[in-house]
């Protein structure tokens, strides 16, 4: 991935000084199907060149195009990993509505209730800690084979 950006950051350099170099004054007309259009542009959106005219281009001129690449793994990871932060982040707010109630509290009847709720908050808590350590050790088995 970082090879991936400094080679996007050199090719934006040295086309901006190619810009600045060279003055593009022809223009090509060049009839395409749907089908031919629908091809390209898909390449030309799966690449880090900026502009369609850049990617045309390159390709006609056999430069180098970088194309991205996602990781479908670890794309399911991070939608999960996202998915568990949000339900943490719920977790944690009624851990500190419950920290707040129970400095307010005068009652033993309610200091008990209280009490309960936390108590299943945090197994909660720790369930779901569980699971993202489990989806962790997933995903590293993974990358070490």
């Amino acid at each position: 991935m970082v090879h991936a950006l400094q080679i996007r950051m050199k090719n934006q350099i040295t086309k901006r000084m190619e810009s600045k170099n060279l003055n593009r004054t022809r223009i090509i007309g060049l009839r395409l199907t749907t089908d031919e259009y629908l091809k390209i542009t898909k390449k030309w959106k799966e690449s880090t060149c900026r502009k369609l005219s850049d990617y045309v281009r390159n390709s006609l001129f056999e430069k180098p195009i970088v194309s991205t690449y996602r990781n479908q793994s670890t794309d399911d990871f991070m939608a999960e990993m996202i998915q568990l932060r949000k339900e943490l982040n719920h977790i944690g707010n009624n851990f500190n509505q419950v920290t707040k109630r129970l400095h307010t509290l005068h009652r033993v009847a309610e200091f008990k209730h209280w009490t309960i709720a936390y108590e299943l908050d945090r197994r909660t808590m720790f369930n779901k800690m569980d699971e993202i350590k489990k989806h962790i050790q997933k995903i590293a088995e993974l990358w070490l084979q």
